[in-house]
């Protein structure tokens, strides 16, 4: 009996390794994984306590880590960071707040696709937009910020200004900084963050190298961080998300070496790129995102030698790259780029 084919989810990530072994069982091991925006260098936590794992997290650490994050994070002197199991726990949270007006909802773009998708499932009415101004005129706004897959940075000042006229109405701005750490510090609307109207998310897990941490912050005012604490329940954060974020937020020096080690090398994959013929069209430090013709072919190439990239259905001509972890999945790569550009 042949094997069922895979199941593909309504909305296809990066990362789903399960399912490329599925699609290509020919594939060399281990795959390299570069389908997703995650740093390849993991933030090095020390052993953690066995308590971390034996008991419930505690309410005081839950605080103390929450404080550490507006702090690294600039927020604004009014402002509140709430600590949850990763952005994706805040964007299906969101929609399903009484406080908030749900029917008419406006993403900026062809972006993060499960924002669209966490608010039509609370029966709002969601549009992609290509301006600010039409984010303005909507109820409830949404903006990537750098935008991922392409890396579109919008001005502080004119996402400010857009905060104040939808909180002039009753809406909200809701601008999500997944990818913002790596960027100088006035490329964020942190500071603004207790600001009417505005409500920012972080991810920890794709700058610190740990998204299996499962841990983000919504960084907003008094008004929205209480009915967010109160959705999300208590123990939203585990034990050891409590500890590992605490010490790896608390550690600028780390996070600053980084970011001069994530532009090295984005630099480095740029130029492997553009030798095998792809179109740099946008990106951040933890990844690129190109245009080829032949960009299907790229993607079953890559896979066949066992290195996942990031396909995109609606733009079938674009692939997204992320960055190697070590120096052998570097030289797998470049092999594979070069046997790519004599055969294909």
């Amino acid at each position: 009996m042949s094997a069922s084919p895979p199941i593909l989810p309504p909305i296809l990530h990066g990362g789903r390794l399960d399912l490329a072994r599925a699609l290509f069982p020919e594939a060399p091991e281990p795959w390299i994984d570069l389908s997703t925006g995650v740093s390849p260098y993991p933030y090095p936590f020390p052993p953690l306590a066995p308590e971390v794992f034996t008991r419930l997290p505690d309410v005081a650490a839950l605080a103390a880590l929450e404080r550490v994050a507006a702090a690294t994070y600039r927020a604004g002197p009014t402002a509140q960071a709430v600590a949850g199991a990763g952005t994706q726990a805040f964007i299906q949270c969101l929609p399903r707040l009484q406080c908030l007006p749900r029917s008419r909802v406006a993403v900026l773009g062809l972006t993060y696709e499960e924002h669209a998708a966490a608010w039509r499932a609370a029966g709002a009415e969601v549009a992609r937009v290509e301006t600010l101004e039409e984010i303005a005129a909507a109820e409830i706004g949404v903006v990537v910020n750098p935008n991922n897959p392409d890396g579109r940075l919008e001005p502080v000042a004119l996402l400010a200004e857009t905060a104040r006229a939808m909180a002039a109405k009753g809406g909200l701005l809701i601008v999500d900084e997944a990818f913002a750490d790596f960027l100088p510090a006035e490329a964020s609307l942190a500071p603004r963050a207790g600001e009417e109207g505005l409500l920012l998310l972080r991810s920890f897990g794709k700058a610190y190298g740990l998204p299996g941490v499962r841990l983000g912050f919504a960084l907003c005012g008094a008004a929205l961080a209480e009915p967010l604490r109160a959705a999300l329940g208590p123990w939203s954060v585990s034990g050891p998300a409590l500890a590992i974020g605490a010490a790896a937020l608390a550690d600028a020096p780390w996070l600053a070496a980084r970011g001069v080690a994530l532009a090295q090398d984005a630099a480095r994959l740029d130029g492997l790129l553009a030798a095998s013929g792809f179109e740099i069209i946008g990106g951040t430090s933890l990844f690129r995102l190109v245009r080829h013709a032949a960009a299907d072919r790229w993607f079953a190439h890559l896979a066949r030698r066992g290195i996942l990239t990031r396909r995109f259905g609606e733009r079938p001509d674009r692939l997204r790259f992320g960055l190697p972890a070590e120096p052998v999945a570097w030289e797998r790569l470049e092999r594979a780029l070069e046997s790519g550009r004599n055969g294909l």
